[in-house]
């Protein structure tokens, strides 16, 4: 599924947040989003999930208009996993997943083997199938993170959204995560601080100040001059022998005068 974006503008506080950001995803894209803190992506996250009224602009998913979807199929095409896990304490883990199988129920379409099966899945693929009948209020971060993965997962949406997922997760499981996120057959526009993990993406966005200043495939617009602009570090992108991968290493442009 395509999500487009154009011209987003949200203001508050008489500040600008978003300013001018224009977006074009792809079907099956992984896009990142990376910027210093502030700079706007959690904010645009939720402007392109529909979740800020107030923002102008326009937001579409596969030409249509997001504010003409019902919110109801907008959840059945789109999910969002935001940086604060919060749900309620007297849930099991497998019922904070089941959540997710909200917008595909109704009356007329009680729980069936079929949810069962996707909530299995999405437990499975996340690594906590053994995990389902913990209490959330004796989880840690990290695996609240991952519930809340599956629970997105559970949506079984076309679009995914992703802020910052690998806070509060060990090596283990950010790698983990990654991999997962590489392989699904879904259009995914993740926030990520990690430079080195955000190299993995298919195309970068980079925000500053709540604009788009520089948007392409990471290795031709993780520069040293923007990398030094935006981010005030200096960088060497070396290949790693074994695979050829890119890396990124990093100096202290200040203590390096």
């Amino acid at each position: 599924m395509r999500i487009t974006a154009t011209k987003l503008v949200l203001q508050a506080q008489g500040r600008t947040i978003i300013d001018g950001v224009d977006l074009d995803i792809a079907p099956g894209e992984t896009f990142g989003l990376i910027g210093p803190n502030g700079s706007g992506k959690s904010t645009l996250l939720r402007l392109l999930a529909g979740l800020e009224r107030r923002a102008g602009g326009e937001v579409s998913l596969d030409g249509h208009n997001l504010r003409r979807i019902p919110r109801r199929e907008i959840a059945r095409r789109l999910a969002m996993v935001e940086q604060q896990a919060e749900t309620t304490d007297c849930l099991s883990a497998r019922q904070v997943v089941e959540l997710g199988r909200t917008p595909w129920l109704s009356a007329l379409v009680p729980w069936g083997a079929k949810d069962t099966a996707i909530v299995d899945e999405a437990l499975y693929a996340v690594g906590m199938k053994g995990m389902s009948s913990r209490p959330w209020s004796t989880l840690s971060g990290g695996e609240r993170q991952r519930l809340q993965i599956a629970r997105a997962l559970a949506q079984r949406p076309r679009v995914l959204l992703l802020d910052e997922p690998t806070n509060h997760l060990d090596i283990h499981h950010q790698l983990a995560l990654l991999r997962l996120v590489e392989e699904l057959p879904l259009t995914v526009v993740i926030a990520l601080h990690d430079l080195n993990q955000a190299m993995g993406c298919d195309r970068l966005g980079v925000m500053s100040q709540g604009r788009m200043v520089a948007c392409g495939k990471p290795a031709e617009i993780l520069t040293p001059d923007l990398l030094r602009a935006i981010f005030r570090v200096g960088a060497t992108l070396l290949t790693d022998p074994q695979d050829n991968t890119k890396v990124l290493r990093f100096h202290d442009i200040e203590n390096s005068r």
